[in-house]
């Protein structure tokens, strides 16, 4: 027996909800200048309850925004600065063997800095692969098995992590598994000459101001309540399934550049990131019904780092986001495939 559906929300009762974003939304772009866009996909990412891979060159503000994201949200934090000569057990933790009372000897677990709600994973592509795979389990189950035990992580829990560009020295690339877990990956940039002037003119040694509003513990449950009711129609969650199936060039609906540039299309995971997140892009929209601009909106951050491209696409100079642009301009919306110049469909006709 299934449970019942919940009651689709009214705009009245996403006013409260819509409220308290905006008002998390205006501290970040206190604390980060020029991000606006950034803070927003940050936001949706949140409410979807996703992790978030931040990639950027050092300096231009990931860290002082995930700090100040965990003051907004009064939650638990941690951070965890990742080099090569970091070990899983400086993540998730380890057993101590300690003598207790009676003189006996017995293994006492240590937690690591994992059992946190926010883990800002800094430089996270720093470490070694081993190391990054201690927080595979953490990052699906939200749980840690160590020495047979299995041990649940605070909720709320979210990884951001930050991540410097592949081409820099010293960097390893993610494993593909991993990179799946991760909601969204964002781009970070540096700012705009007018922002950066800014900066510098108002911050002493770019030091961000601190948060002046944050949010309490029920308000935060009441987002993610107003987020569990948000209604996804049947249409858009076939437009949804259509994209992620398309990302495979034995799709009949993939494009030519999937076809030609695409080693392995996006996971069923995929298409679960962008329902959640299409849900909380229409929640800051003051929407209580997930339209196709949603999916659209959410769909490059989901899609960029799960489509895993082949080497004719390096030698071309083809990135993740221009096949997905050419994906979401050829999937149309309604699955009628119309020609795009209807005189053509209409002569076809007569």
């Amino acid at each position: 027996m299934t449970d019942p559906a919940p009651q689709i929300l009214q705009p009245q009762e996403l006013q409260p909800a819509l409220e308290l974003a905006n008002s998390a939304l205006e501290q970040l772009d206190r604390v980060l200048l020029g991000c606006s866009d950034l803070h927003r996909m940050v936001m949706i990412g949140i409410l979807s309850r996703g992790h978030l891979l931040l990639e950027g060159v050092p300096g231009v503000g990931k860290t002082a925004m995930i700090k100040a994201l965990g003051d907004v949200l009064s939650l638990q934090f941690a951070r965890v600065q990742f080099t090569p000569d970091l070990m899983p057990a400086d993540i998730v933790g380890t057993h101590i063997l300690q003598q207790v009372e009676g003189g006996n000897r017995e293994w006492v677990f240590e937690s690591g800095p994992v059992f946190t709600n926010i883990l800002l994973a800094d430089e996270i592509n720093r470490a070694s692969p081993k190391t990054q795979s201690a927080l595979l389990e953490a990052m699906q189950e939200r749980s840690v098995t160590l020495m047979g035990t299995t041990r649940p992580l605070p909720a709320p829990f979210f990884v951001l992590a930050s991540q410097n560009p592949i081409e820099l020295a010293g960097t390893y690339p993610l494993p593909e598994a991993q990179l799946d877990r991760f909601l969204f990956k964002l781009k970070v940039t540096g700012p705009e000459v007018a922002v950066l002037e800014e900066i510098i003119s108002t911050r002493r040694r770019g030091e961000p101001p601190a948060v002046t509003w944050s949010m309490s513990a029920d308000q935060l449950a009441s987002l993610f309540a107003v987020m569990d009711r948000m209604f996804l129609p049947r249409p858009v969650a076939r437009y949804i399934s259509r994209l992620v199936a398309a990302s495979h060039g034995e799709s009949p609906e993939a494009t030519e550049g999937v076809r030609n540039y695409v080693s392995y299309g996006a996971s069923p995971r995929a298409a679960i990131a962008i329902a959640e997140s299409a849900r909380a892009s229409a929640l800051l929209a003051g929407r209580p019904t997930v339209g196709f601009e949603d999916v659209r909106h959410v769909a490059p951050a989901v899609l960029n780092h799960r489509v895993l491209l082949n080497y004719k696409a390096r030698f071309d100079q083809v990135d993740s986001f221009a096949v997905i642009d050419e994906l979401l301009g050829a999937v149309d919306e309604a699955g009628l495939n119309l020609p795009d110049d209807l005189d053509i469909a209409e002569g076809a006709a007569s």
